[in-house]
């Protein structure tokens, strides 16, 4: 059998079919191309995302499975439950998304370096400024304590990545995003990698085809444009599904 073959992209954001991805590495669908508003909205309606490290070309995905968390299902375990009822973080939406990307771009304990380069963050911000990339903080006495960030695309929240300086300032951040996105009318958020982490608030797999029919539902091309969310601080958050 001839060896898969990377497709490289040129000018046009026009992805190739999803289906043949190749599968080692998993759901490596392209290369090439550029990170502006317009690539990144046609890859996102397309199920695909950027992921690539300094000097690496542009890399585009789409895992299979794809991990993904509906907001009802979000799951609480008596120790955030706790956190959340001591209100020991405050919650804050939009204030500060440079922050909160340039925390996640920081590299982590372990030395691992990021995938969050320069241009990566730079095009976020933008689509931040556009409305489309949205951020979800955490803050304690001045200090930005933990947070993530992400697009919205219709009903379609998509996790970009997220970090936590304080014990549970990442979960109760997310615990924040379920039910902010549930009031919104948000059908899924879109987590992308499977970690141990995000399957044990609730998270779970589906297939990419199964995938990909939620996202031409949720998030069909053409849909309206973004809206700006407001900028402030969040409402507490409910106790979410109960867990041990």
């Amino acid at each position: 059998m001839a060896p898969k073959i990377i497709p490289w992209l040129g000018t046009i954001a026009d992805f190739p079919a999803i289906d043949p991805a190749l599968g080692t590495p998993e759901g490596l669908v392209a290369a090439g191309g550029k990170l502006s508003p317009e690539w990144l909205l046609a890859a996102y309606q397309c199920g695909i995302f950027p992921w690539f490290n300094e000097g690496d070309p542009i890399l585009w995905w789409s895992p299979n499975p794809r991990l993904v968390l509906f907001p009802p299902e979000i799951r609480i375990r008596r120790s955030l439950r706790r956190a959340l009822r001591q209100q020991r973080f405050e919650v804050r939406v939009d204030t500060d998304f440079p922050a909160v990307i340039a925390a996640c771009a920081a590299p982590r304990k372990s030395g691992d370096g990021t995938w969050i380069v320069p241009s990566m963050q730079t095009a976020y911000i933008e689509m931040h400024e556009l409305g489309y990339a949205h951020s979800i903080e955490c803050w304690r006495d001045g200090q930005l304590a933990g947070g993530l960030y992400g697009m919205a695309l219709g009903r379609v929240f998509f996790g970009e990545s997220m970090f936590s300086h304080e014990t549970d300032a990442s979960k109760v951040a997310l615990v924040h995003l379920a039910n902010l996105l549930e009031t919104k009318g948000f059908a899924m958020i879109d987590c992308q990698m499977t970690t141990s982490h995000l399957l044990s608030m609730g998270a779970r797999e589906i297939a990419r085809s199964q995938f990909l029919a939620l996202l031409e539902q949720w998030a069909p091309k053409g849909d309206e444009p973004p809206r700006r969310w407001y900028s402030g601080q969040a409402r507490p958050a409910s106790q979410g599904t109960h867990a041990p």
